[in-house]
């Protein structure tokens, strides 16, 4: 299998060293909008690296990997599709709905394959988490807590373009807490500080958010999120209910320290972020998109699943600006909730 890579930056090298070493990879084709930074690459993994994304398709690849700008990824969706060829996306698929509507409408036409990297549905504690409610141990699910706390900011220029704390960040809070509770978000009720550096309120983005949601079976859900968490990287979800209560995410090098006289110790070495804490979770959608691929598997991940976490990080958006609560039920694809 020839697998053609679009994007270099840190997630692309990841996904390339991934699949460089996967046993049914034969070769991979690697682009970037810096040429020189997927030459490098390629040198370094001994694989074929294109000048532009033309050659991806003229020299033939079997599958795509796109990991290249977030204002890239519809149109690459669409012509992947377009060329009959199944896609692996980072998410999300855009920034707005139409654009995602559009993207999922192209695939679903050509009737390919596009699976959304949302990697911590291939992580063990959160398939634990998922396991233990569906079995019935917690019994009536009626709390969860998600968080994602980064330990420093991107840097400033990646802001504007990164649709906000709800979409960049939190998005995985809100496809994962679908995925192992099984319900949908019915209200939100969100809101933001920018009290931290000034970038932030340049770039008229938040750097702290939280959000209370509403499940279709009563269940609350509190949903926080920084990018100023100077401890460490620290990404929890914790589950209560009428029978039991479990915690993804707590070990020992949970950046978190307890004051009681017989709590656990602070970890000694603290997660530093995503690619360290999430790195297995990452082999394995890999692992899986290339079984969808064969044909050895159904797609874990397809763009409905990416739109309906979309959806959620709009109604926080809209709740977030407009202080009020919002149904779901409002948002229905059309315009797009402006960033800012």
């Amino acid at each position: 299998m020839r697998i053609g890579v679009i994007g270099t930056g840190r997630i692309g090298t990841l996904h390339a060293h991934t699949l460089s070493r996967h046993r049914d990879v034969g070769s991979l084709i690697l682009t970037d909008a810096d040429p020189k930074r997927a030459q490098a690459l390629a040198h370094r993994l001994g694989e074929t690296a294109a000048p532009g994304v033309d050659e991806i398709y003229t020299w033939g690849v079997d599958a795509v990997v796109i990991t290249a700008a977030t204002s890239a990824h519809a149109e690459l969706i669409g012509r992947a599709a377009r060329a009959g060829l199944p896609v692996f996306c980072e998410k999300p698929i855009a920034l707005d709905l139409p654009g995602t509507l559009q993207a999922i409408g192209e695939v679903e036409t050509a009737g390919t394959v596009l699976q959304m990297g949302f990697q911590r549905r291939f992580d063990r504690g959160y398939a634990g988490a998922r396991e233990a409610v569906r079995s019935g141990r917690l019994g009536r699910l009626h709390t969860v807590r998600a968080m994602t706390s980064d330990p420093e900011p991107p840097p400033a220029g990646y802001l504007p373009q990164s649709g906000g704390l709800f979409r960049d960040t939190l998005i995985h809070d809100f496809d994962i807490l679908r995925w192992v509770t099984g319900r949908e978000v019915t209200e939100v009720y969100a809101t933001g500080s920018d009290a931290g550096p000034a970038m932030f309120r340049d770039a008229a983005d938040i750097d702290t958010g939280a959000a209370l949601l509403t499940l279709d079976d009563g269940t609350l859900a509190t949903v926080t999120a920084t990018r100023l968490n100077g401890a460490g990287y620290d990404v929890r979800m914790e589950l209560a209910g009428e029978r039991d209560q479990i915690v993804v995410g707590l070990d020992d090098r949970t950046p978190i320290a307890s004051t009681e006289p017989t709590g656990p110790p602070a970890a000694d070495k603290p997660w530093t972020g995503f690619l360290e804490r999430f790195g297995p979770a990452y082999e394995a959608e890999l692992s899986a998109f290339v079984e969808v691929v064969l044909g050895e598997r159904a797609n874990p991940c397809d763009g409905r699943e990416a739109l309906e976490a979309l959806r959620i990080a709009e109604a926080c958006e809209i709740s977030r600006r407009e202080h009020r609560p919002v149904r779901l039920a409002e948002i229905q694809g059309g315009a797009p909730v402006p960033f800012g």
